[in-house]
């Protein structure tokens, strides 16, 4: 008997730039000429059909007038459509297409397109380099930083996945004046989320400037394309794995994610995820880390975003309460949350700890009164 110790120590730099701006498609276009992917040539561009005759149609085209070989592959629009039923379809239709490892995937859309093109990108021919090209306000300030990539199941949200990080992420604010005021909304539910984990003055800056946000004005825009990336950035750049710390982007997620699932994705992310705020400041004012004012500075914020702050009554409350146990920061069984401290602040419960485990009941009585 012998054993034989294969080492395969690494160092690896995974750093890639933000360009936030405007109409960026012909920097895309100069940085992939430049070396952004390498010697690169064949280039899979991965959309929705929402998207596609918006922005990744333009784009594949620019590309070809560049000499490159590209094809654009749609699936349908909707978080709906981020399954391992989608992968394996996009999979199977860029393997026809002749597309191998020498290849390179560009995301173009929201988080949805991100998500599940990062996923893909990490896995096809065990791992193609991928860029994300982000046309909306929601994958502006919550994927574009921090490489997650994940599909969902009818039993867990984003729970099958890696990391991977992209070449580079372009943000595209001339984008957002296409989107509809739902889904400027939604975006704005992410960007107060990160005032209320880390930054009370970005909180009082959505308080002073919400009236221009919703109307897509540039310096407003660009300022909180900005802070968002910032602020998540000072997350992942301590916790890329999810150790401990990056824990603190989950807030509100654990009520919103399953509001989102239960109601049958007629919410949309960002509306579920400001259901999920709502729910989560009631706690923290309940465990006594914020006071009356702060809660409700939170709710008024959320209802000037235009976005919902009370449960449909569609949904049923009891199936909500059973499918909070399908949040990936279930430990042992028990429900657990991540509670902020009054404005820009979360409770740290330990070395490292940064959700705490609530009983049922509590969560249940917290359900109700939304």
């Amino acid at each position: 008997m012998s054993t034989f110790n294969v080492e395969l120590k690494r160092v690896v730099d995974d750093s890639y730039d933000i360009e936030i701006g405007y109409a960026l498609e012909n920097k895309l276009a100069k940085d992939i000429e430049s070396g952004l992917a390498g010697n690169v040539k064949k280039f899979a561009v991965i959309t929705d059909t929402n998207v596609y005759p918006l922005y990744a149609k333009p784009i594949a085209d620019l590309m070809k007038s560049r000499g490159f070989d590209c094809d654009v592959f749609v699936f349908e629009a909707g978080e709906k459509s981020k399954t391992r039923e989608t992968k394996a379809i996009i999979e199977d239709e860029m393997l026809s297409k002749g597309y191998r490892r020498d290849c390179c995937i560009i995301a173009v859309g929201g988080g949805v397109v991100t998500d599940l093109a990062g996923f893909i990108a990490g896995t096809y021919g065990r791992g193609v380099p991928f860029i994300n090209y982000a046309t909306t306000l929601l994958a502006a300030a919550d994927a574009s930083v921090g490489g997650k990539t994940a599909v969902d199941t009818p039993l867990a949200t984003n729970l099958i996945g890696l990391f991977n990080q992209p070449k580079k992420v372009y943000i595209d604010i001339a984008c957002w004046k296409t989107l509809p005021e739902r889904e400027v909304s939604c975006g704005l539910a992410e960007t107060i989320k990160h005032a209320c984990l880390a930054s009370g003055e970005l909180f009082e800056y959505l308080e002073k400037n919400m009236d221009a946000l919703l109307n897509i004005d540039r310096e407003p825009c660009e300022h909180i394309a900005d802070e968002n990336c910032k602020i998540k950035y000072s997350v992942v750049m301590k916790d890329e794995r999810e150790s401990g710390l990056r824990e603190v982007l989950n807030l509100g997620h654990t009520v919103g994610r399953a509001v989102e699932t239960v109601s049958g994705y007629r919410l949309l992310h960002g509306e579920a995820v400001a259901i999920g705020l709502t729910a989560e400041v009631m706690l923290s004012k309940k465990l006594g880390y914020m006071s009356d004012d702060e809660a409700q500075r939170v709710v008024d914020l959320l209802k000037r975003a235009k976005l919902p702050t009370g449960i449909p009554d569609y949904i049923n409350r009891e199936e909500l309460v059973r499918k909070l146990y399908t949040d990936k920061k279930v430990r042992d069984g028990k429900l657990r949350f991540v509670i902020q401290r009054g404005i820009g602040e979360i409770v740290q419960f330990g070395d490292n700890v940064y959700a705490t485990p609530i009983d049922e009941e509590t969560a249940r009585e917290i359900i109700n009164i939304i």
